[in-house]
């Protein structure tokens, strides 16, 4: 009997030897993805000498912005942007989704509380936050590579869809950000847990775009706007989060379990939009409601965002989306 207990003793302290082990080898791994410091030094980015309108009509000279953002106007005009630029980066940052994690204020929010797993906060765009320090530099950097001024990847932050976003549009991006008033907000910091790490680890938790981003690699030159299959594409960059590159859907990594799986956008006639018309995928985009009548939940599905394109971007859409290869559902 004692041999039993002496062997069931010994076989406890190497279990617990093991997992003290490997929750070691999770925390270190895990560490030094997470303070991994990139050397990234983007280029300045150049506004459009008249941005475009978002009404849909002539746009107004775009202004210099300073620093990191160039404009292919007057190099000696005033440091402030112009309305029209500031307008535009309103429609991007509206599109796009920012309010969905920074706030629909911008002053930052908590949008996942999930411990163990994590917790993440988006930060505080206006002056009274990060707006405060952040040159052009570090706002192209944080946006377009997910690297923050500190070097360090930005947890959850989606620069592999942004990474592709046009130096003009990114331009009038920065341009609105930085004409937000200041919000006063205490927000907790963003943190990942146990269950995180070794998510992380595992390949299963894609916390860190930076990771995923070729930063010296060869950026493709945004199309001209306007109702066509290659302006489509280029705003179905932002699908691919939650859609997958082949746009066939299935679930989604990193989201709570209680999500659920991103719907099949390839003209796949059983599981995706092959039988859609084109006002079956207007009345999706913009009202949220599926051919059978389903409604589409905004926390999952940001129609809503999506309802603010011009029609021309909703049509370019439609028009991309009808040419990419057919695929089964989940494979994204």
């Amino acid at each position: 009997m004692k041999r039993v207990l002496k062997w069931a003793g010994a076989m406890v302290v190497g279990v617990v030897g093991v997992l003290v082990l490997a929750s070691a080898l999770v925390y270190f791994q895990s560490q030094s993805r997470l303070n991994r410091v990139y050397s990234v030094s983007p280029p300045p980015v150049r506004a459009a000498a008249a941005a475009p309108s978002p009404n849909g009509g002539e746009g107004l000279p775009a202004g210099r912005i300073g620093g990191g953002v160039e404009t292919d106007s007057d190099a000696n005009r005033a440091s402030a942007p112009d309305a029209g630029l500031v307008a535009w980066g309103e429609h991007i940052a509206a599109t796009r989704g920012c309010g969905d994690c920074h706030g629909a204020d911008l002053g930052g929010a908590v949008f996942a509380e999930a411990m163990p797993v994590m917790r993440l906060i988006g930060s505080n765009l206006t002056p009274g936050g990060v707006g405060a320090t952040y040159s052009d530099g570090d706002w192209v950097r944080a946006i377009r590579h997910g690297v923050g001024p500190d070097g360090k990847g930005l947890l959850f932050m989606p620069s592999y869809e942004y990474y592709y976003l046009g130096d003009e549009d990114l331009a009038a991006l920065i341009a609105y950000l930085k004409s937000r008033p200041a919000v006063t907000r205490e927000l907790p910091g963003s943190a990942v847990g146990p269950v995180g790490r070794a998510l992380l680890v595992t390949g299963k938790l894609p916390l860190l775009a930076a990771e995923m981003i070729d930063h010296d690699g060869p950026r493709p030159t945004a199309p001209p706007k306007g109702a066509t299959v290659a302006y489509g594409e280029y705003l179905a960059a932002g699908c691919t989060g939650c859609h997958g590159a082949d746009f066939s859907g299935g679930p989604i990594p990193g989201v709570p379990p209680e999500w659920p799986p991103a719907a099949n956008l390839t003209p796949d006639p059983e599981t995706g939009i092959g039988r859609w018309s084109r006002a079956d995928f207007l009345a999706a985009v913009t009202e949220g409601r599926r051919p059978d009548g389903r409604q589409l939940q905004p926390q999952f599905m940001p129609w809503p965002n999506l309802a603010r394109f011009q029609p021309d971007e909703l049509e370019a859409l439609w028009m991309y989306f009808q040419t990419v290869e057919s695929r089964p559902f989940g494979g994204r």
